[in-house]
């Protein structure tokens, strides 16, 4: 137990405590907002606004500059998904949980392959990032994560979960413990998701 508490106190030896306090905030509020998301609450978005406004200023210190870019998406996505929630559609129903189909997860994928080489080369050629491959790739996978589910297509899970694995490693190599085990919580509450709005899925169309 000791040496677990050490590695989690251990990287933030020298690390400015007004960025210990920001991290935890954006830590709550980062695990708030997937717990909303979750449970189809609307309160997914402000919470998840509050938390990826913060991790900006945090990625961007730490030099993450692609997790940082894709937190300011997230932020401007949030507003967008707030809308698409609460508005609604032209037949005057709330936005239901779906699956994308396969010209969606089509769109995904080509989104996905086509992105990642364009965001690496740009973190790699115009940043100095330590990690821009992985940076690059996660911040692919987070983007169409996120725009599925603004749409409430339940593949937005399966995005997430990949992207939660690798985060992991990424945010303690960097020395963002809290973040890094936040991720942990994150995956396990993506997992819980996906399997919730498959269900969700089932009984609406049932």
């Amino acid at each position: 137990m000791e040496d677990f508490l050490q590695m989690l106190v251990a990287p933030y030896a020298e690390t400015p405590t007004h960025l210990i306090i920001l991290e935890v905030i954006a830590v709550v509020f980062g695990i708030a907002s997937v717990l909303f998301s979750r449970a189809e609450n609307i309160l997914v978005y402000p919470t998840g606004i509050i938390s990826t406004s913060i991790y900006v200023y945090l990625l961007y210190y730490y030099g993450l500059y692609g997790d940082m870019g894709i937190n300011a998406y997230y932020f401007s996505m949030s507003i967008y998904g707030w809308y698409r929630w609460s508005t609604p559609t032209k037949e005057k129903s709330p936005l239901k949980i779906s699956w994308a189909g396969r010209k969606g997860n089509l769109t995904g994928l080509a989104v996905l392959i086509v992105s990642t080489p364009v965001i690496i080369y740009f973190l790699d050629n115009f940043t100095d990032s330590t990690v821009p491959y992985i940076d690059g790739f996660t911040t692919a996978i987070f983007f169409v994560g996120m725009w599925f589910m603004a749409l409430k297509n339940i593949e937005n899970w399966v995005y997430w979960i990949i992207g939660d694995l690798i985060s992991i490693p990424l945010y303690h190599y960097k020395g963002l413990t809290l973040s890094s085990i936040q991720y942990v919580v994150f995956l396990v509450l993506a997992i819980m998701g996906l399997i919730e709005w498959i269900q969700k899925e089932k009984r609406q169309n049932g």
